[in-house]
């Protein structure tokens, strides 16, 4: 792929995740436990990293935490999305080889009980309370949920996405 087309998907991909990222932060809570949401922006980093690759899909997920953080989260927000970004996308990292395309799902939900971890250690060290790791078991089953549905659609956009591009050929 030409640097220039990769640069602009990239920009691309990036713009699309921070919208998903700050409508979805407008969205009230659906359960009442603190830090659960669908995670839509996660459907953008899988697609960046299947069609970019993993240093691009890096790229995008840092660029939409920082600015996602000036948009919709402040400094304790950006330290949430921080950690939880960065172990979801090293387990994306380890894992998106070994799963073939069609278990992308199974990426995505580990991707989310890990941005799950992230998030909880963050708390507990914020707070000094390891008394919050009591939601654990509530983040891991939402991970599960909320993971299989961004990989499912990360899959399917996947596939649009590939449809296209051999339309183009």
């Amino acid at each position: 792929m030409p640097k220039t087309r990769k640069l602009a998907l990239m920009a691309m991909l990036t713009a699309v995740s921070l919208i998903v990222f700050v409508i979805e932060a407008q969205i009230p809570p659906l359960v009442p436990i603190p830090g659960v949401k669908l995670g839509l922006a996660n459907v953008v980093t899988l697609v960046a990293m299947l069609i970019l690759g993993k240093k691009e899909a890096g790229a995008v997920l840092l660029v939409r935490i920082i600015m996602g953080s000036m948009f919709a989260g402040g400094v304790s927000g950006f330290l949430f999305s921080l950690a939880g970004g960065v172990l979801a996308y090293a387990v994306m990292c380890l894992t998106v080889k070994i799963f073939p395309e069609k278990l992308l799902w199974v990426v995505s939900i580990l991707a989310a009980i890990g941005h799950n971890i992230g998030q909880l250690a963050v708390s507990v060290f914020v707070t000094g309370t390891p008394s919050i790791l009591v939601y654990a078991p509530a983040l891991i089953a939402s991970g599960i949920v909320t993971g299989a549905f961004t990989g499912l659609g990360a899959l399917y956009l996947v596939r649009a996405l590939n449809k296209l591009d051999k339309k183009q050929v």
